[in-house]
């Protein structure tokens, strides 16, 4: 006998789904907002920071894009609140996890951007009389970010990729009610077929305003951050 398909069962609890994808996103939100201003502030004490900071800020990025997430992940939701005494919560958990690692991505996709643009412009600012806090501020970011927009989106879209490993801790991110569901029904195919396409629809569309942003970016002449 073949399969029977019944998506209706999957229906009955899309409003569980739906808040599910909620969920991812207010994590890869936040964490966004958090790990964007970290990984400037990162990236600037590891360009123009004294080797004592240098050397720690370069490690601390270094750790954080080479040790695995849900390593990260689990030391922030297990291992923390023995050591502060405070227990954390999977939401919060999984924002620090994934805001901190982040910002490590960021930090060398800033990095990349201020160092592409042309040394003429920082020698340029200086001869009229510019700081280098004024060129960075007025010159060098508003051009670096422009060309650095593309990279952006490019990790926001994995840092979505990446939250699904908040399930492993309980957090009720869009995998983790998909198998909830899925263990209530016992129709794990529909479940994760509709899980999937989900996840699908939301990565797709932002692949796509990348692509559109890149093509528009290449017009215009920016060079783009890889």
């Amino acid at each position: 006998m073949g399969y029977e398909w019944d998506f209706g069962i999957v229906f009955r609890d899309f409003d569980l789904l739906l808040l599910g994808l909620v969920n991812t996103l207010k994590v890869t939100g936040l964490s966004l907002l958090f790990g964007v201003p970290l990984g400037l502030m990162l990236a600037l004490a590891r360009l123009y920071g004294s080797w004592p900071i240098r050397l720690p800020v370069g490690f601390v990025i270094e750790f954080l894009r080479t040790t695995p997430p849900i390593a990260q992940l689990f030391w922030f939701f297990f291992a923390l609140p023995i050591l502060i005494g405070v227990e954390i919560d999977p939401f919060r958990a999984s924002v620090l996890t994934f805001s901190l690692q982040s910002s490590a991505f960021f930090a060398e996709v800033f990095r990349g951007g201020i160092q592409s643009i042309d040394k003429g412009q920082w020698e340029a600012s200086k001869a009229i009389g510019m700081n280098r806090n004024a060129t960075l501020r007025r010159i060098i970011l508003p051009q670096a970010v422009t060309r650095m927009i593309p990279a952006f989106l490019e990790r926001a879209i994995e840092l979505m990729k990446t939250t699904t490993l908040v399930s492993t801790i309980s957090y009720a991110d869009l995998l983790y009610q998909a198998n909830n569901i899925a263990q209530s029904t016992y129709r794990t195919i529909e479940v994760f077929s509709v899980a999937a396409a989900m996840y699908f629809t939301v990565i797709f569309a932002c692949s796509l305003a990348v692509r559109r942003l890149e093509k528009r970016l290449a017009r215009s002449g920016e060079t783009l951050v890889n």
